[in-house]
């Protein structure tokens, strides 16, 4: 039925949302006159401003209202101020546009409820559309097919997709001819269109030079200038649903994912299928009666509607701690831990109780519970992760399983060596696969070797133990003699301070470093390897915190070692940028101090 209105005023939601001109082409509405508040106009040229696709949304409604010749268009009202303009959220904008149709007896159109029943509140004409309408299919559906992972578009470049599965996929051209920018711009402007319109659909995240959208299945990344160089849109769907049943988990692990994992990481590289296993586990706890919730930034896993998804990029670590320990969930899920603070509310969330499972990116599995350290405490990582399940191609590759014990490390025999260890096992075999404990003042993760031995430990014992003497001397050479033994040389004036009265001091770095320790003099010109290798210009700056060695890009990610005259201060390997960088309140930066100001000879070797 047509309905037909004498004068109209829109407000922002009713032409952001494009209705409007929509029904008056098609006849559903017939309006002589149509006003727009100039505050209306105002709002919308912020929000474009500020680089947000509803601003352009609602400056095209516009421009397609003012090419209709059925109707007479309008602007009127005082433009408001900057603060007013700001502050639109709070209601400023829509009562001038009320007191607008108030005061020339217009009918107000809106999709916006709060202003439909401050309007009826007042006795106004006033036309409410819900918001509501029936989905239509978005070009951006029409590269994707049932095998399609991702589709990726960027102007002046073919379309591409993934097609395939997690681990075994193709990348393939979609058409022949390049996108241009005002295609990407208009399937953008679409999709942010059509989400504001379903209810499966929301903006997770809305900056000036991105944003990321959950429309149903598809999770949408957007980028323009001047963030990237260029538009583009990469658009993910999983490709299939999976029941934990499909993954064909063994007896001893579905136990323990039923009964005692309460503490559990799932790693893979990226697109292995990670989420699609943390989704399954999800439907799996909440299937037995269990209360799920999840914390997603972006909100992307496809979960039933029992299961409460939080978005932690629309709040914060601390909102959502205590939401998650006031409403007590048996697990929560954490997709995606990135920084240092998921990482902390994760290991915070876990040691108050509550049943965690965490979603994190790793090429291997011991990798995950490297992010850890860190982060938190040695002794606290087995309370926080117990069980670590490394997905690859779509599949579970490797299960591990984490305990805290008393030890002694392998590759170390003395009984006085013994340390907290966190021992990492195979889960299905129960074979050792790494250790992780202290090593003087660092945490070590140390593979496992056959026969119970570490030899691979040697290097990283030789390096630890010369760091944590440089404490004491400014020049020290270790060698490991065997895995309990070694051989520290140092200048033969320091040695009788270094051992002590009645040998007091080295008996305490003994215990501190868990290693016997043999103290010889140091020769002169003992480094031969340094001397085959050849001097490397560099040029020497002093930074605020610390002293600079320019070395030049083609030293990128060399091996060096720095001399002071003939003696060896450290081995170090040069940054992506060509320089190392060493602190100034160090030993080693205090001693490269002193010989510069004393006119040392400082040299590099490569």
């Amino acid at each position: 039925m047509t309905q037909q209105i004498e004068k109209l005023v829109p407000d922002t939601s009713i032409i952001i949302e494009g209705f409007l001109s929509e029904k008056i082409k098609n006849n559903e509405l017939k309006v002589k006159e149509v006003v727009i508040h100039e505050a209306v106009l105002a709002e919308l040229e912020y929000q474009a401003n500020m680089n947000k696709a509803i601003g352009y949304l609602g400056l095209d409604e516009i421009k397609r209202m003012r090419e209709l010749k059925k109707v007479e268009l309008k602007f009127e009202g005082v433009r408001p101020r900057a603060v007013e303009i700001q502050h639109a959220s709070l209601g400023e904008i829509d009562a001038m546009v009320r007191q607008l149709a108030w005061e020339q007896d217009a009918t107000l159109i809106t999709s916006d409820k709060i202003q439909n029943r401050v309007a009826e509140a007042k006795g106004m004409k006033v036309i409410y559309i819900h918001p509501e309408k029936r989905t239509k299919k978005l070009k951006l559906e029409g590269f994707f097919d049932e095998s399609t992972m991702s589709v990726h578009l960027r102007q002046d470049v073919l379309p591409y997709a993934k097609k395939g599965f997690p681990g075994k996929w193709d990348f393939v051209a979609l058409r022949k001819d390049p996108l241009k920018e005002e295609e990407v711009q208009d399937i953008s402007r679409e999709i942010i269109e059509e989400c504001k319109l379903r209810k499966d659909s929301f903006i997770e995240i809305e900056r000036p030079g991105s944003t990321i959208v959950q429309m149903g299945r598809y999770r949408i990344v957007i980028t323009k200038p001047p963030f990237s160089d260029g538009w583009e849109i990469t658009a993910v769907k999983p490709v299939r649903t999976l029941t934990l049943a499909d993954y064909k988990l063994s007896e001893k692990l579905m136990k323990r994912i039923g009964e005692q994992a309460e503490g559990v990481l799932v790693a893979g590289s990226p697109g292995m299928g990670k989420s699609t296993f943390a989704q399954a586990l999800a439907v799996f706890y909440s299937e037995k009666e269990k209360i799920v919730k999840t914390v997603e930034a972006p909100r992307d896993l496809v979960l039933p509607e029992n299961i409460t998804q939080y978005a932690i990029s629309h709040g914060d670590a601390q909102e959502v701690h205590d939401v998650l320990l006031l409403s007590r969930p048996d697990y929560t899920f954490f997709d995606e831990m990135r920084n240092t603070d998921d990482f902390k509310l994760f290991a915070d969330l876990r040691l108050a109780g509550v049943g965690m499972v965490g979603v994190v990116h790793a090429t291997n599995p011991i990798d995950a519970i490297q992010r850890f350290i860190g982060r938190v405490e040695m002794g606290v990582i087995p309370q926080v992760i117990d069980t670590v399940v490394f997905i690859k191609n779509g599949f579970i590759g490797k299960v591990l399983a984490l305990y805290m014990t008393v030890k002694v490390p392998s590759g170390m025999t003395e009984a006085d060596l013994a340390r907290p260890v966190v021992v990492v096992n195979d889960f299905e075999t129960g074979k050792l696969e790494y250790e992780i404990y202290s090593y003087g003042e660092q945490t070590v993760v140390v593979p496992a070797q056959e026969g119970g031995e570490a030899k691979g430990v040697h290097k990283l014992a030789a390096e630890g133990i010369r760091r944590a003497f440089l404490n004491y001397v400014h020049d020290v050479d270790v060698e490991m003699v065997s895995d309990h033994k070694c051989v520290v040389r140092v200048p033969e004036r320091d040695i009788a301070r270094i051992i002590g009265k009645e040998g007091k001091n080295i008996m305490q770095i003994e215990k501190e470093l868990g290693i016997g320790i043999d103290i010889q003099a140091l020769e002169e010109g003992k480094r031969s390897l340094a001397v085959e290798k050849g001097d490397i210009e560099f040029d020497l700056q002093r930074g605020k915190k610390g002293l600079i060695f320019d070395l030049g890009a083609r030293m990128q990610h060399k091996d060096i070692e720095i001399f002071i005259g003939s003696t060896l201060l450290l081995n170090a390997k040069v940054g992506s940028s060509g320089t190392l960088k060493i602190k100034k309140d160090n030993s080693i930066g205090q001693r490269l101090l002193q010989a510069i100001s004393s006119g040392e000879k400082i040299r590099v070797v490569g």
